[in-house]
């Protein structure tokens, strides 16, 4: 049995569906789906059905496309409501949420614990002499400003800042008190828990929504084998302290074209978790792009 994972199918796109159809059968095998599948009830389902059509277990976690609130669709769920209704999605094709129990995974590199999180992010990705209060103006220099800002809100909390450091502070105390066997973790999260790892270099200042800063030592802190995660569009395999990192967004249809140009197709780009690569020497190396394996 081996886990893979793939993010941001973006399932708005009739391109990525038709690619999602050319799933092959994995029905021994693990899937993770680590964010942005779209933002409708009609792309989870799409995606959770044909997850569960081709591979023995799936998880799922949220991305920021997942929590907006369309005038289209379900106009009525804002912040932890829409949150909410995509576990519940989740849960009726049998997926894994981060509101249920970690998974003890016992195929090829197991045993591990797969714990899938969710977490935000709270404008800390930003240069130390750039104040919190200035944080969107300073991205909006470079004309960059996120559709967060106007389809991901934050309710009942008030504002995204606190919704993270709620957010935070739970999966923090789950991942120190829910793994009695001190198994290795698999930690699972739609942004990047270290602002070293986000490289965006077309939009740099879009890192003020890429994650925060209080997670920059969970992979060692609660020892983790892999972190996964998405939200880049960036595919990539780091290494930092013998700790294996890795992106694993589709994109847009225009940012993986280059993939169908090359004879590839969605089956190629499919990122094995595990049992995955050995450590480099010294536990640490550049990074690695990931376009396909």
């Amino acid at each position: 049995m081996k886990l893979y994972a793939l993010g941001d199918l973006h399932l708005g796109y009739e391109y990525n569906r038709k690619a999602l159809e050319e799933i092959k059968p994995h029905p021994e095998d693990g899937l993770i789906l680590c964010g942005d599948v779209g933002e409708t009830e009609a792309h989870l389902e799409l995606a959770f059905t044909i997850g569960k059509r081709n591979f023995g277990e799936v998880f799922w976690v949220p991305g920021n496309h997942e929590l907006y609130t369309l005038a289209s669709s379900r106009p009525d769920l804002r912040g932890e409501a829409k949150y909410r209704f995509c576990v519940e999605v989740a849960r009726r094709h049998g997926v894994h949420t981060p509101e249920d129990p970690f998974v003890r995974w016992e195929g090829e590199g197991g045993p591990v614990l797969v714990a899938l999180l969710f977490t935000l992010y709270d404008y800390s990705f930003r240069p130390a002499h750039v104040p919190r209060e200035g944080a969107l103006r300073w991205a909006e220099e470079t004309d960059t400003v996120a559709t967060d800002e106007f389809l991901l809100h934050p309710d009942p909390h008030p504002s995204r800042e606190a919704w993270c450091r709620a957010l935070v502070a739970r999966f923090e105390a789950r991942l120190a008190s829910e793994n009695p066997e001190g198994l290795p973790y698999v930690l699972v999260n739609h942004w990047p828990l270290r602002e070293d790892l986000v490289y965006i270099p077309k939009v740099p200042r879009f890192s003020l929504w890429c994650g925060t800063k209080v997670t920059e030592d969970w992979h060692t802190r609660f020892g983790a084998k892999v972190v996964v995660t998405g939200h880049l569009h960036v595919p990539r395999t780091d290494w930092k302290a013998g700790v294996r990192f890795e992106e694993c967004s589709l994109g847009y249809p225009r940012q993986w074209q280059d993939v169908r140009i090359t004879g590839r197709g969605i089956n190629d780009i499919l990122r094995e978790v595990l049992p995955g690569p050995s450590p480099p020497e010294g536990g640490e190396s550049e990074m690695r792009r990931r376009r396909w394996v």
